[in-house]
């Protein structure tokens, strides 16, 4: 479904997964991981996939290399493992998502430099110039890491409910600076929550009483998502009109892949009868039932027109939270700050035992997602074959796991962290920054979400940390807040940071965060590969066409910069505690 790299993942032993090579199936031994390529056929395309004969390095024994695969805007290859969705993670397991998009229509357009600062955001007017001899940064396009599978936001009742409070030609202005390959953040992953997240407007799930285990085949209902004022179904057909807009015009559109996570299994399901807290029952009929819950938000998105990539089994496993939360296993209460640790973890039985088989086809399954970095390791052991799964979600706190979870496979950041955090003012309570303005990393803001240049910068350390750790792919959290940003937590109000709030007049706020995330975000596309990059504080992706895409970040005064990609030496000026992007195609 959706989109079509093939890749494989070679499972290994060393915190360094080594860099990944393109090409084939899988091999154990060593940790040398193989990149993108392989046998398996993309269902419906005709353009091929990333392929290649490079050897992952970085192992005893790396990986091989192996044939192009076979692409196109259907699913990825179900050789070795994959079934036609994201494909499989462990040994011999391969990657779809998605081939190079439509291949009719108008080239998309890449400024060869943007940059953009405080008050002078993405800015197209210069071009870098040749020459220099000395290079500030330096990018080696022949030192591949990963593969890149995407970048992604978050669907939630809240933003789609502030969205409708707009025209209907203001709201298709944001859907476009969202999802758009021309004039936004070209997201193509799409996480929907599987009932109410912390960002719903009210507490729910789609199989609340009298609905039961022995009735939820025809009592469960995703109706309360079809609401066409707050709804998520309205939410995401709107990011799906965007995409086919542009199908009908550019190549290289390629369709939204979805995935869905719940944050609570309804209240029944659960050892205090809550949509908070509590933690999930261990029987077998409870179990089977909710096995048949996500089996039936599968089946009932994909009659919506919203086919579904793949499932994680919970958000946050450890963590007991003042709004939808469950633990499946030890956790962290955040209203007390205590730990219960009486029950071991069992999300990973759960998954191979009633997720995985009730399923099957249908969609693949994620581990995850995962953010109590104290209680990693419980829920880690808790799945025996991480070759069940197709890959892994880590958020927040366990940015130090991720060399674990990288060296068994996929990795998704599955949430970017928010910032303002209540922590640092007493729950919630207090502010103990200056001003909305001023807030940062170290101090809060308690009346409405700062979302300020500070977090712009914040972020940006916050994609550099996570992406030069190995993963595979990158979701922001809240896509579309309204000014205030809080969710459902009365415990603890916290005011959230997003891509897109709205001013106190109701006027749209495109953040400066939005565009830290779109230096990235906007010509990296699915099927890239990180290259080397060494000097400044820069990250470089090289595209499946062979274009390379380097995204900086100056943090001191404006200063001219040269820029040396494979010996190419180019010249720009990067604003003072700025971001710039330079698009290069080799030969051009």
């Amino acid at each position: 479904m959706g989109l079509s790299l093939l890749g494989a993942v070679a499972c290994g032993t060393s915190n360094d997964p080594g860099n990944p090579g393109a090409g084939g199936t899988a091999q154990v031994g060593g940790d040398g991981n193989v990149g993108s390529g392989g046998a398996g056929p993309g269902a419906g395309g005709l353009v091929n996939g990333a392929g290649g004969n490079v050897n992952g390095t970085g192992g005893d024994t790396p990986g091989g290399g192996g044939a192009p695969g076979v692409g196109g805007d259907g699913g990825g290859g179900a050789a070795a493992g994959g079934n036609g969705n994201t494909g499989g993670s462990g040994a011999g397991g391969e990657v779809g998502v998605g081939g190079s998009g439509t291949t009719e229509g108008e080239p998309i357009p890449k400024p060869k430099l943007i940059t953009s600062a405080a008050g002078a955001f993405w800015k197209t007017d210069a071009e870098p110039t040749m020459g220099g001899t000395t290079a500030n940064i330096t990018v080696n396009p022949s030192m591949e890491h990963q593969a890149w599978l995407g970048w992604g936001g978050t669907f939630n009742e809240v933003g789609w409910r502030e969205l409708m409070k707009l025209d209907a030609a203001e709201r298709e202005r944001v859907m476009k600076l969202l999802f758009s390959r021309v004039d936004g953040l070209a997201l193509t992953w799409g996480r929907i929550p599987i009932g109410a997240s912390d960002y719903a407007v009210e507490r729910y799930t789609l199989c609340d009483a009298p609905c039961n285990a022995d009735n939820i085949e025809t009592t469960f209902s995703i109706d309360h998502d079809k609401d066409p004022q707050r709804g998520l179904i309205p939410y995401v057909k709107a990011a799906q009109a965007v995409v086919e807009a542009e199908k009908a015009q550019y190549k290289g559109i390629r369709d939204i892949t979805f995935w869905g996570s719940p944050w609570t299994p309804p209240p029944w399901m659960k050892t205090n009868n809550a949509y908070d807290k509590g933690v999930m029952k261990n029987d077998t009929a409870t179990r089977k039932a909710y096995a048949k819950y996500f089996r039936l938000w599968v089946e009932g998105y994909e009659a919506e027109g919203i086919p579904i990539d793949h499932v994680y089994a919970q958000n946050e496993p450890g963590w007991s939270q003042g709004y939808p939360t469950c633990a499946w296993g030890p956790y962290t209460d955040s209203t007390t700050n205590t730990d219960n640790t009486a029950t071991p973890a069992f999300l990973g039985n759960f998954v191979a035992e009633d997720l995985i088989p009730e399923l099957g086809d249908k969609a693949d399954v994620w581990f995850g997602t995962f953010s109590n970095s104290k209680y990693f390791s419980n829920y880690w052991g808790s799945l025996s074959d991480k070759s069940l799964v197709k890959g892994t979600g880590l958020q927040w706190a366990t940015i130090d796991n991720a060399s674990t979870a990288v060296s068994a496979g996929l990795t998704m950041q599955s949430e970017h962290k928010c910032g303002n955090y209540p922590w640092l003012g007493d729950q919630g309570k207090t502010s103990t920054a200056a001003s909305a303005e001023a807030a940062d990393y170290d101090t809060f803001w308690k009346d409405w979400a700062p979302n300020n240049y500070n977090y712009a910068v914040e972020s940006w350390g916050l994609f550099k940390e996570w992406i030069t750790a190995g993963v595979n792919g990158y979701s922001a959290w809240n896509m579309v807040l309204d000014r205030v940003g809080r969710n459902l937590d009365q415990e603890r109000p916290w005011p959230q940071n997003a891509l897109i709030s709205f001013n106190q007049d109701g006027t749209v706020n495109v953040t400066p965060y939005y565009y830290a995330f779109r230096h990235l975000t906007q010509y990296v596309e699915p099927g890239a590969k990180r290259i080397g990059v060494s000097g400044g504080d820069a990250l470089a992706f090289k595209n499946p066409d062979g274009s390379i895409v380097v995204a900086m970040f100056n943090s001191g005064n404006a200063a001219q910069t040269t820029l040396s990609i494979g010996g190419t030496m180019l010249q720009f000026t990067i604003p003072q505690r700025g971001f710039a992007t330079v698009n290069y195609t080799p030969g051009e």
